[in-house]
C-alpha cells in the first residue's frame, strides 16, 4: 500500500489553507485548479460542475483559454467530461484524443494536450462536476496522482453542496444540486403539504476532510469498526433476533460486510492519501454507491442499500452523530423523508409540525401509514431514490392526490400549488357545510358515518367532521408513544378524557393490537419469522392476562355511569372470546365488590380480521354484542398477501368479487342473529369502495375523519336500492373477466351523477 508523495501531500495542505481564507468563491476555485497544476506538474487543471439542465459547465482552468470559463460546455455523457460525469467513474489516458468519446472545444485551446486524467466530483454516489489534468506530453498518470485529485474533488463536492457556488452561476441557470425534481410514487394519503424537507435518518455532513496524522486516523477507524463489529454481533447473539428469516440474513451480510478486508483497505488507502477517517468512509461510500447504483439487477442494488446503511453506522461511531431526526429541530411544515419506519417513529415527531410523509419503501396498509392517516398528512410511497436526492431543509411539495413529490419546485409550480392548496380548502368547505347533513341515501336508507382514533389530537375532529361516533379507537397508540408502560390510572384517565372529549358519542374501545411492527420500546418478545400472523393482540393479552385485565379495569372505570363498547383484536376461534370474557367479568365483580361505579351499558365485540372465524359465524354472532370487520387484515389473510410488501400488496383488488362475497356471507350472519355489524378498514374512506360495502348490506362504517365528507357526499346523491340490485347480481353470477366490479362502480356513479 503506497503512501502519498511529498507533492500530493503538500497540496492537500496547501488546499486545507485555501478552504480556510475568506476568499470569493471564483478566487478561490481558481486558486484551487493553480494549486493543484503546479503541485502535479500538469500544465492543465480544469473544473467542471454539473448545472440543472444535464450541462457540464467549465467553472475555473489553469491552462486553458481563460475566456473560456462559463462558457465552454459539454452535455452529460458528452465528450471525455461527460462520459465520467455520467459513469462517475476517473479516467486516465495517455492520448485523451485516440479515445472514442473525445470531443474537441476550440474556444478552449485544448488541442495540444495528449494525456487526460479526469475524476467524477461525487456526492452521496451523485456526479456533481468533473476534475480534470492534463499535459502535452503522453503519460499515464499515477494511482497516488489519481488518488490525490479525487480527495481534492471530495473537497470541491463541499464547495458545490454548500452552495458556495451559487454566487457565481449566471442568472437564470441552476446547479444539478439544486434542480428541481419530480419523484412520482404511489399515493398512500390523500393531501397535499408545502414545506421544507426533515431527513428520517439524516446524513453526517463530513466537515473536517484533511487529515493532520496519518496514524492516528487509521487508529480511529480501526477502533470504529470494532466497536462496529461488536454491536452487529450482539444483534446476532440477541435473543430477539430469530435463528432463522429474512432479518437475521441481513444481519449477516452486514457481518459479512463489516469484516471485508477489501472494504478496509480501500478506506485506508484514502487515509494514506490525507483524508480523515470519516471522509475516508465517505469517499469509499461514495464511490461504491455510485457504481452500484448503474447496476440493474434489484438483488445488487438492494446489497447497495445494506452497503449504505453499514458505511453510514460507521460514520456515526466516528463522529458520535446520533440517527434519528425525531429528535431534531423542526420547521414548521416539515415533510419528513425516509427509506422506511414504524408507527411509533412517525408519533416520534410532534403532529402539528408535520405537513407530510416520503417513503421509499412500505405500502398503503402498512401502519405507518395508517397512523399518518389518522394524523390527517399527505403520504407518498415507493418514491425511488427520494432519500439520496433530497438535503435538509429542501422546499418540497408533497401531492398525495397525485402521487408525486416536488423537490425544490420552481416558483411558478409553487405558485401553481398553492392555488391548488386554496381550491382544496374551498372544496373541505363544501364538505364541512355537509357537516350536520344526516348521512341518507337518495333513497332513504340511513348509514352510520364512524370515524377511526387512537390520540387525544384526534377528538376535536369529530365534531368537525360530523361523525356519528368512534367505530374504532385504537388504544395501542398511547403505549407506543409512551416510554414506560402508562399505569392503570394514567389509562384510566386517558380513557376517560377521551371519553369526555367524545361529548355523548360512543367509542369503541378495541383493546391492545401490540405485536407485529407495533413494537413497543419497553415491551421486548422474541423477533418472529413472520410477525403478523405471530404473537400479537388477543393471542399476547390472553398470555399476559394481567395487561389485559388492567386495560379492562382502566375501561371500565373511566366509563363509570356512562356507556362501553369494548371490542378484542384478532381473534381466531370463539373460544378466545370466552376467555377474554371471563376476564372481563373478573373485573366486573372485582369493582362491584370494592364499590366503584361501572358503565349502565355494556357492549362486548370482537374485530372479524382471521378467515378461520367465517366458518364459526353463526356461533361468533350469539356469543358478542356487535361484530366490526377489520378489512385491511382480512384481505391481507384472505388473499395470503403481506400489506407491507408493495410487490404483492396491489396484486388483488379487494373490489374483487371473492373479498366481496366474504364480507357480504358476514353481514348476513350478523342480520340472522340481529347482530350489528360495521366495518373500518380502508376500504369505507374511499367513496368508490364504500358504495359496495353499503351495496352488500353494510350500515355502519369507521373511517379517518377526512373521508366523511367525501363518503357523504356520494351517499346523498346515491340511489343505493338500484345500486344494491345491481352488485348483488354481479357476486351472484359466475365471474367477470377480471373478477372485479371496480369498473362497474366507476361507470355507475358516473353516469348517476354520484361524486366520487
Amino acid at each position: 500500500m503506497r503512501d502519498l508523495s511529498a507533492g500530493p501531500r503538500v497540496l492537500l495542505k496547501r488546499l486545507r489553507e485555501l478552504m480556510a481564507e475568506p476568499l470569493e468563491p471564483q478566487e478561490r476555485l481558481d486558486r484551487i485548479t493553480r494549486q493543484i497544476a503546479s503541485n502535479m506538474v500538469a500544465e492543465v487543471c480544469s473544473v467542471y460542475v454539473l448545472r440543472s439542465d444535464g450541462v457540464l459547465e467549465l467553472y475555473a482552468t489553469e491552462g486553458l483559454n481563460p475566456d473560456a470559463v462559463h462558457l465552454a460546455q459539454l452535455k452529460m455523457g458528452q465528450g471525455l467530461v461527460g462520459t465520467i460525469a455520467a459513469s462517475a467513474q476517473p479516467l486516465n489516458l495517455s492520448d485523451a484524443q485516440a479515445h472514442p468519446a473525445f470531443r474537441y472545444l476550440p474556444e478552449t485551446g485544448e488541442e495540444i494536450y495528449h494525456s487526460f486524467l479526469g475524476v467524477p466530483i461525487l456526492r452521496a454516489g451523485r456526479s456533481l462536476g468533473v476534475l480534470v489534468v492534463q499535459n502535452k506530453a503522453q503519460r499515464n498518470y499515477r494511482e497516488d496522482e489519481l488518488e490525490a485529485l479525487e480527495t481534492t474533488a471530495m473537497v470541491l463536492a463541499e464547495m458545490i453542496a454548500t452552495g458556495e457556488l451559487k454566487k457565481i452561476t449566471r442568472p437564470g441557470l441552476e446547479l444539478d444540486l439544486t434542480r428541481p425534481v419530480t419523484i412520482n410514487g404511489d399515493g398512500y394519503s390523500e393531501g397535499i403539504g408545502l414545506g421544507h424537507v426533515v431527513l428520517h435518518e439524516p446524513r453526517v455532513v463530513v466537515t473536517n476532510l484533511l487529515n493532520e496524522d496519518t496514524e492516528t486516523e487509521i487508529a480511529r477507524l480501526a477502533d470504529a469498526l470494532g466497536s462496529l463489529r461488536i454491536s452487529i454481533d450482539d444483534m446476532l447473539s440477541r435473543r430477539e433476533v430469530a435463528m432463522e428469516g429474512e432479518h437475521r440474513e441481513v444481519l449477516e451480510t452486514y457481518r459479512m460486510f463489516a469484516h471485508d478486508q477489501g472494504w478496509v483497505r480501500r478506506m485506508e488507502e484514502a487515509i494514506r492519501n490525507g483524508l480523515t477517517a470519516e471522509a475516508a468512509v465517505e469517499k469509499v461510500q461514495s464511490d461504491t454507491k455510485a457504481r452500484m447504483m448503474r447496476l440493474t439487477d434489484p438483488y445488487m442494488r438492494e446489497r447497495m442499500h445494506d452497503f449504505d446503511d453499514l458505511a453510514n453506522r460507521l460514520l456515526r461511531q466516528l463522529t458520535g452523530f446520533s440517527a434519528s431526526g425525531g429528535g431534531q429541530a423542526l420547521p414548521a411544515d416539515a415533510i419528513v423523508f425516509a427509506r422506511a419506519m414504524g408507527a411509533a417513529e412517525l408519533l416520534d415527531y410532534p403532529r402539528q409540525n408535520l405537513r407530510g410523509l416520503v417513503l421509499e419503501e412500505g405500502a398503503v396498509t402498512s401502519h405507518v401509514v395508517i397512523v399518518a392517516r389518522a394524523m390527517g398528512i399527505a403520504v407518498v410511497g415507493q418514491a425511488a431514490g427520494a432519500v439520496a436526492l433530497a438535503e435538509n431543509g429542501d422546499a418540497v411539495i408533497i401531492d398525495g392526490d397525485d402521487a408525486t413529490v416536488h423537490l425544490r419546485p420552481v416558483a411558478d409550480l409553487q405558485k401553481a400549488y398553492e392555488e391548488k392548496v386554496k381550491l382544496r380548502a374551498r372544496r373541505q368547505e363544501q364538505f364541512r357545510a355537509l357537516r350536520d347533513v344526516e348521512p341518507r341515501s337518495k333513497d332513504g336508507t340511513r348509514i352510520a358515518l364512524k370515524m377511526n382514533a387512537g390520540l387525544m389530537v384526534d377528538l376535536p375532529q369529530l365534531a368537525e367532521s360530523g361523525a356519528d361516533g368512534i367505530g374504532l379507537f385504537r388504544t395501542e397508540l398511547q403505549f407506543m408513544i409512551s416510554s414506560t408502560m402508562p399505569k392503570a390510572e394514567e389509562q384510566e384517565a386517558f380513557y376517560r378524557n377521551v371519553l369526555k372529549q367524545a361529548k355523548g358519542s360512543v367509542v369503541t374501545f378495541r383493546t391492545l393490537d401490540i405485536g407485529g411492527d407495533k413494537v413497543l420500546p419497553y415491551f421486548r418478545g422474541d423477533a418472529e419469522e413472520n410477525p403478523a400472523l405471530g404473537w400479537r393482540a388477543i393471542r399476547l393479552s390472553l398470555d399476559r392476562p394481567g395487561l389485559l385485565r388492567t386495560q379492562m379495569r382502566a375501561l371500565l372505570k373511566a366509563a363509570s355511569g356512562g356507556e362501553l363498547k369494548m371490542m378484542l383484536p384478532m381473534v381466531t376461534e370463539v373460544a378466545e372470546i370466552h376467555a377474554a370474557r371471563e376476564l372481563l367479568q373478573k373485573e366486573v365483580q372485582h369493582l362491584s365488590k370494592f364499590g366503584h361505579g361501572l358503565p349502565r351499558k355494556l357492549q362486548f365485540g370482537v374485530m372479524l380480521e382471521v378467515p378461520a372465524l367465517m366458518w364459526q359465524l353463526d356461533e361468533l354472532m350469539q356469543v358478542v354484542d356487535f361484530v366490526s370487520v377489520g378489512s385491511n387484515d382480512l384481505f391481507q389473510f384472505s388473499m395470503a398477501v403481506d400489506r407491507g410488501n408493495a410487490r404483492v400488496s396491489d396484486r388483488f383488488d379487494n373490489l374483487g368479487l371473492p373479498f366481496l362475497r366474504i364480507l357480504r356471507d358476514i353481514v348476513r350472519a350478523g342480520e340472522r342473529h340481529a347482530t350489528p355489524v360495521t366495518l373500518c378498514g380502508e376500504m369505507a374512506g374511499k367513496p368508490l369502495s364504500s358504495m359496495a360495502l353499503f351495496a352488500i348490506g353494510f350500515r355502519s362504517v369507521s373511517m379517518s375523519p377526512t373521508a366523511i365528507g367525501p363518503v357523504k357526499a356520494m351517499l346523498l346523491q346515491l340511489d343505493l336500492g338500484r345500486l344494491s340490485q345491481e352488485v348483488n347480481r354481479r357476486l351472484d353470477a359466475p365471474r367477470a373477466d377480471d373478477g372485479t366490479i371496480r369498473a362497474f362502480l366507476t361507470r355507475f356513479a358516473e353516469e348517476n351523477g354520484v361524486p366520487l
